[in-house]
């Protein structure tokens, strides 16, 4: 069973969450504002997050920036419709993905499942059943261990940072365009994505290359999308 936390100041969203989720087979958490989000985070093994951005007491990017200090768990934004600017930022702290009220149930629940799947292929608790190594340059992607490393040392990679890496290094040299990243990594329609899939892409510059402005490896084709050069 998997633990979900879900954090929003309106008490009618969270509760209608949670029985979505409960009827999935989640064990749901609940908090009604960032720090009481950090709090559960302290004490119990959450698997998930669905974090509200405007709270009271502490507002969920100031709260996803400290959750990050300390974790790589999925985080899910729920936004407004008018809050474009704020779903950017919390991409740029560390967000995984957002979905848009008001929201559709089927939606959601599609959208947690994803992430969870790649968070747990990531972690320790899932046994691989092969053992495949990609290496491109200084690179080497271990997807029995589902480790990266850079020229030898560790890169804590995000699930959804490591399956994009994969992708593009399990075909190298080829563009992806934002639209057909989006759409094999979330399984998702790719519908105005295109800010969500650049935000992890620098993500992976700012961990990968030793110069994310001119990087050696993940490369930017102009008008196109992106590759991984050989």
């Amino acid at each position: 069973m998997y633990n979900v936390l879900v954090c929003d100041d309106e008490r009618d969203i969270v509760s209608a969450l949670k029985i979505y989720l409960t009827a999935e087979g989640y064990q749901v958490y609940e908090a009604y504002n960032g720090k009481e989000a950090l709090e559960v985070l302290s004490k119990e093994e959450i698997h998930l997050v669905l974090m509200d951005i405007m709270m009271p007491v502490m507002d969920g990017i100031t709260a996803m920036v400290k959750l990050r200090e300390q974790s790589n768990v999925p985080v899910i934004m729920l936004t407004a419709k008018s809050e474009d600017t704020d779903k950017v930022l919390g991409l740029n702290i560390g967000a995984d993905d957002y979905v848009t009220k008001p929201f559709n149930p089927v939606e959601v629940q599609a959208r947690v499942k994803s992430q969870l799947r790649r968070y747990m292929q990531l972690g320790s608790g899932m046994v691989p059943k092969a053992s495949e190594t990609l290496t491109i340059g200084g690179i080497e992607l271990d997807d029995r261990t589902k480790t990266v490393t850079l020229d030898g040392e560790k890169a804590a990679l995000t699930p959804t940072e490591y399956d994009i890496l994969k992708l593009l290094m399990e075909n190298p040299g080829k563009v992806y365009s934002p639209a057909q990243i989006y759409a094999a990594v979330w399984n998702d329609s790719p519908y105005g994505t295109e800010n969500t899939v650049a935000v992890h892409v620098r993500h992976l510059r700012e961990k990968l290359e030793y110069n994310p402005a001119e990087p050696r490896y993940l490369k930017s084709v102009w008008g196109r999308g992106y590759k991984l050069e050989e």
